[in-house]
């Protein structure tokens, strides 16, 4: 079988395409709905109430767009009951509200529902020998579910700010999709390509300053997919595309979500509890608007994402080195918290008139509140 370039390219605009039209529907209904995120708490960054409904604009153009390009596929059933499972899940929560470890019951339940059908991690790349491992059906289960949680939740926990989970999710589609492609492996390259379609879809409408967020709805769908399709790479290899290749891509995420079950076991906090110590908000404390600190958060997925791909062509020591200029970064990021900010147009308009009088000293928190405000605009 080869894949020309529409086989390529028409998943991702059709994905793209049913997005895009059903997203602005999706802001219409949402009031009506009561799906309003209003922000209540410090920990978020928006100041107004937002359409939180987006989810199920790309929950119809990843289902649109598997039924037309990967009905072929044999786990087809499995993939499309999983993902509208979890999408149920996080629409209820989006609108209900729902504790912590029902939401992560109700993953488990997803997770198992896709491993009941076929989709699993049946193998395990032999590190001391030639061929595979396989796993026992307890261990498969094990592995399987652990794995498909982790993934959705690592993609819930990073969409903070407006456009990131959406444009992270889209970066590492792409470079499963690449990697996919150049193996041979056309399946998962169709099926990640919708992925990617509907996440460029819905950025229009979520990049800052977003007109709706996506809510757990479409956040939990998109990581949960992602998980769930990387494991149909196991069919032909058994860790290059499945947990190395993803871990990889979701590198940025993952190791948000690492600091933050550390960070709140030391502090001896539920990990399910919320807090304003994500990479992200760090980024915009250290005077990053949300435009700057989500471009630059693409770019360490970008970085990441050519890593995996350098990894699954054997170039080890390429691979080596941008892991390591991507922990330089996200180390610069995790430990630049200072939140003593410049206005450069001020700087510049208190330059060009010298003699003018200074303006009256404001309080520490007066200044704090003023520069965190031109940070968010810009």
């Amino acid at each position: 079988m080869t894949a020309t370039s529409f086989d390529l390219w028409a998943p991702l605009v059709v994905a793209a395409l049913v997005t895009a039209l059903t997203t602005p529907l999706a802001i219409l209904i949402a009031p009506k709905l009561g799906a309003m995120d209003v922000p209540k708490d410090k920990r978020r960054v928006h100041n107004k109430p937002m359409p939180r409904f987006g989810g199920i604009a790309i929950f119809a153009g990843i289902m649109v767009g598997l039924a037309l390009f990967a009905q072929t596929q044999r786990h087809f059933p499995a993939i499309m009951i999983g993902c509208t499972l979890i999408y149920i899940l996080g629409a209820v929560d989006d609108l209900k509200g729902m504790k912590p470890i029902v939401k992560f019951a109700g993953q488990v339940v997803c997770a198992s529902v896709v491993f009941a059908m076929g989709l699993r991690i049946n193998f395990v790349t032999n590190w001391f020998g030639e061929g595979h491992m396989d796993l026992g059906i307890a261990v498969c289960y094990f592995v399987t579910v652990i794995w498909i949680v982790a993934i959705t939740n690592a993609v819930n926990l990073v969409d903070g700010l407006d456009g990131l989970a959406a444009g992270i999710s889209a970066i590492s589609a792409l470079s499963i999709a690449y990697i996919s492609y150049i193996h041979g492996w056309y399946g998962p390259t169709f099926c990640m390509m919708v992925v990617a379609g509907a996440c460029l879809g819905f950025l229009p409408f979520n990049f800052h300053p977003a007109k709706t967020f996506m809510g757990d709805g479409g956040s939990q769908l998109l990581g949960f997919t992602i998980a769930t399709l990387s494991i149909l790479g196991t069919v032909k290899s058994a860790t290059v595309v499945v947990v190395v290749i993803p871990t990889l891509v979701l590198g940025l995420p993952i190791i948000d979500t690492i600091m933050a079950i550390v960070r709140r076991t030391l502090r001896h906090q539920s990990i399910a509890s919320a807090d304003k110590e994500h990479l992200h908000h760090r980024i915009l404390r250290a005077g990053f608007g949300q435009r700057r600190a989500v471009l630059l958060m693409y770019s360490v997925s970008g970085i990441m994402g050519i890593t995996a791909i350098l990894y699954s062509r054997d170039l080890f020591i390429e691979c080596l080195g941008l892991m390591f200029i991507a922990a330089l970064i996200i180390g610069v990021l995790m430990t630049d918290t200072g939140t003593n900010k410049v206005s450069l147009r001020g700087y510049r308009i208190l330059k060009e008139l010298p003699d003018a009088p200074l303006p009256k000293p404001k309080t520490e928190e007066e200044i704090k509140s003023k520069a965190q405000k031109l940070a968010d605009d810009e």
